[in-house]
């Protein structure tokens, strides 16, 4: 459980002179739709490895989480909400897909990492 943790700290000690905030996020959300869809294309060589990406996954969403609700967080109130809401959905689907696994049940949290990546990136 720690591990999390640990490797997304070491990910912002290595960024920290060379990417901003908003990259060490997108680049961390993909990092982790990126070992969900290597789950969805090889389900039956790499289902084992669920429980660690969603782990992962879900831990780097309680981190996102964490820096929106800081008080010095400068993003309109509005937009915090929609983030707050984003992560209730991915913590909910996440518990749903662990109680029945299953490569169809990873896409949306992949889409949505990839699309807040994207958004986060500017495109």
């Amino acid at each position: 459980m720690q591990s999390g943790f640990n490797a997304y700290a070491a990910a912002a000690r290595s960024a920290q002179n060379t990417a901003s905030p908003r990259e060490l996020e997108a680049s961390l959300l993909l990092k982790a739709g990126v070992r969900l869809q290597a789950i969805i294309d090889d389900w039956a060589g790499r289902s084992r490895e669920l429980d660690d990406a969603l782990t992962y996954n879900r831990k780097l969403w309680t981190l996102l989480v964490s820096a929106v609700i800081a008080e010095d967080n400068p993003l309109p109130v509005d937009i915090k909400r929609n983030i707050l809401s984003l992560a209730n959905f991915i913590f909910n689907h996440t518990f749903r897909v662990a109680a029945n696994p299953g490569p169809a049940g990873l896409t949306v949290l992949v889409d949505i990492n990839r699309d807040i990546a994207a958004g986060l990136r500017g495109r």
